[in-house]
């Protein structure tokens, strides 16, 4: 699992700094503003998102236990339902999309929570 959340840190970073340069050059003239500010947010928490991945595939190699699992996880689940349904809603305008997007921010929270109790499950150096 700690190349799993290494690797799907790294390819969501990739992924969210394309879609950023996406979003600046070929969708500023195609999409509203206000799409085009939801697009943005999905790009800005898919990165952020990417990095809390990375952590815990580090996490993981410290030997943090299951919460980093967990929180792992979560990320990856938040990036698919808060990032996935602001770039769909954004790029179709279906705005019934959005429902996915605060389950997605609830997996964030969660992810966040457990990766806590995973610094507390690595030993001491």
């Amino acid at each position: 699992m700690e190349r799993l959340f290494f690797a799907a840190g790294a390819a969501s970073g990739f992924v969210s700094v394309a879609a950023g340069a996406f979003g600046a050059h070929a969708l500023r003239t195609r999409l509203a503003p206000d799409l085009l500010a939801v697009f943005e947010t999905a790009v800005k928490y898919q990165l952020a998102h990417a990095l809390a991945l990375l952590a815990c595939g580090f996490a993981m190699g410290r030997a943090a236990g299951p919460a980093a699992v967990l929180a792992g996880s979560f990320f990856l689940l938040g990036t698919v339902l808060f990032s996935g349904s602001l770039y769909a809603l954004a790029l179709s305008g279906v705005r019934a999309l959005g429902v996915l997007t605060p389950l997605g921010g609830l997996a964030f929270l969660a992810g966040w929570v457990a990766l806590f109790f995973a610094a507390f499950a690595m030993p001491r150096r």
